[in-house]
This record gives structure tokens, C-alpha cells and sequence, in this order.
């Protein structure tokens, strides 16, 4: 009769990851199994990582658009928080067609370049209308107004479009009058750097400041001119310094400002604010 205790136990079955640690470190099933292993972790952690800081990225993109707005509109003061001093400005939203506000539309909740991209919600551009080069422009658009013991003083639109590489966004302030320009600023472009990118440069942005955008016929003749702007320029005050080496940045500036402040634009908006002063 066979002797049961010396029978082997029955092996006990080995679970994942043992058999991988048992696997030779050089196999190929093992050394796949370590890549996608790697990437599954990783992936985890950034998607979540992405989703738990997307409210912080929303925060932080809301107060830099606040605070080139607050830039480009003279606002900025030491010692005052981005939001204390954005108190001072009153979003509106501007149906462009009629230059009406928009009542029924929350200016904190609106997008302008979703809407742009949404065919029920913009208007395609005619091709030999669309100097600026974008093709699509949404309905409607947020404004910033700004004002002291009901005055008007300032008026910020954003402006938008395509330079030499890339689509330029960004914001024009106009005084209370709706044509002389108090400044000009970019947020987001793609131009070359000591070119194009010169539109950053705080000596040319200030060039901006007292040109005026409106011609006697009511068009608007404000440019970029290429070279400096002589001292004989009959018509230097709508023009402006143009950017060395970037003549074609400085055409598409120029035709984005006619573009947004012409009849397609802001234009009819601008001409009821002037018109109700």
C-alpha cells in the first residue's frame, strides 16, 4: 500500500504576477508585458492629473484674459488684484449684424470663437470680403466697456486674424469717442520672433495710442504702414509704424483692424454708440 505522505502536493497555481517575475528578464512576453503595464499606469495618471486641474487652467486662462484686457484698457493699477480692478468693466454681448445688445446672452458664458466655428451660431465670409482671413464669423461678439460716473471712456473689442503664420488674436481699446485708439494688444499668435512677433514689443504697441480709425466718408482708414510714418504724412494720424522685416504681419494687422471695425465688424455697433453720445 503506497505511503500517502510522500505523494507531492498538488502545485498551487501561480497568479499574474508571479509568472511574470518568473518569466526570464529578457523574454519578449515580459518585456511587453512591462510596456503596456508602464503605459496603462501613466495613462491614468495624467488623465488624471488632466482632470483634476482643468478648473485651475480655466481660472488661470479667465484672469489672463482679464488682465490683458485690463492692459490693453489703461486699467491696471499697483497694488489691486486682477479682479478688484475688472470691477470697473461691464461685458456686453453686440449682435454685429445690427449693432444691438444682446440682452438675452450671458457675456460670462459666451464663446466667440466656438460660435465662429458652429454654422448656426456664424455667417461665412464672402472671399472678396474677408481681408482678415477667417473665413467664418461668429453672430455675435463680447465687448468690455468702461466707464466713470457714467461716462464712457473706454471701449475694448477683440479683433482677430491672419498675419504671415498664424491667426493673431487679440484687443483694441478705443476712447469714448468710437475712433481714436488708446491701444492695441496681442494674446496669442504664431509670428516669428523679432519679426512678426514685434507686435508684442511695448514700444510699437504704444504707437497706437491717439490714432485715429475713421476717415471723413465713415470707412475705416486706420494702417501699418511699411517704414516709419514721416513727419509730412498727410495722413499720419491713421497711420502706423510698420514692423521691420514682417511686412505681410503688418498687412494682416492692418486688415484685421478694417475687417472688425468696419461695416462686417463692430462697425454698425460704433456708429449707434457715437450716434447716441
Amino acid at each position: 500500500m503506497p505511503d500517502d505522505s510522500t505523494t507531492p502536493a498538488p502545485a498551487k497555481p501561480q497568479g499574474w504576477l508571479r509568472r511574470l517575475r518568473s518569466m526570464p528578464n529578457d523574454s519578449t512576453a515580459k518585456t511587453l508585458l512591462v510596456a503596456i503595464t508602464l503605459c496603462l499606469v501613466c495613462s491614468v495618471i495624467v488623465s488624471s492629473a488632466a482632470v483634476g486641474l482643468k478648473p485651475l487652467q480655466q481660472r488661470n486662462a479667465e484672469e489672463d484674459r482679464r488682465r490683458i484686457i485690463l492692459e490693453v484698457g489703461g486699467l491696471m493699477e499697483p497694488g489691486k488684484s486682477i479682479n478688484e480692478l475688472f470691477e470697473r468693466v461691464e461685458p456686453r454681448v453686440v449682435d454685429l449684424a445690427t449693432g444691438e445688445y444682446a440682452e438675452a446672452v450671458d457675456p460670462g458664458t459666451y464663446d466667440q470663437r466656438a460660435a465662429a466655428k458652429d454654422p448656426a451660431a456664424s455667417v461665412a465670409i464672402p472671399p472678396a470680403q474677408d481681408v482678415a482671413q477667417i473665413r467664418r464669423r461668429a453672430n455675435m461678439a463680447t465687448i468690455y466697456l468702461v466707464s466713470d460716473n457714467g461716462k464712457l471712456e473706454r471701449i475694448i473689442l477683440p479683433v482677430y486674424g491672419y498675419g504671415l503664420w498664424s491667426t493673431l488674436y487679440g484687443y483694441i481699446a478705443l476712447e469714448g469717442d468710437g475712433t481714436t485708439i488708446f491701444g492695441l494688444q496681442y494674446y496669442e499668435h504664431g509670428e516669428t520672433a523679432g519679426l512678426g512677433g514685434e507686435v508684442d514689443n511695448p514700444k510699437w504697441r504704444a504707437k497706437w495710442n491717439g490714432k485715429v480709425v475713421y476717415g471723413s466718408d465713415g470707412a475705416p482708414d486706420i494702417e501699418v504702414v511699411k517704414g516709419t510714418v514721416g513727419a509730412g504724412d498727410p495722413n499720419a494720424r491713421f497711420h502706423v509704424d510698420g514692423l521691420a522685416g514682417a511686412t505681410l504681419t503688418s498687412k494682416g494687422v492692418t486688415n484685421m483692424l478694417r475687417y472688425w471695425l468696419g461695416d462686417e465688424g463692430f462697425g454698425p455697433f460704433l456708429r449707434k454708440l457715437r450716434s447716441s453720445a
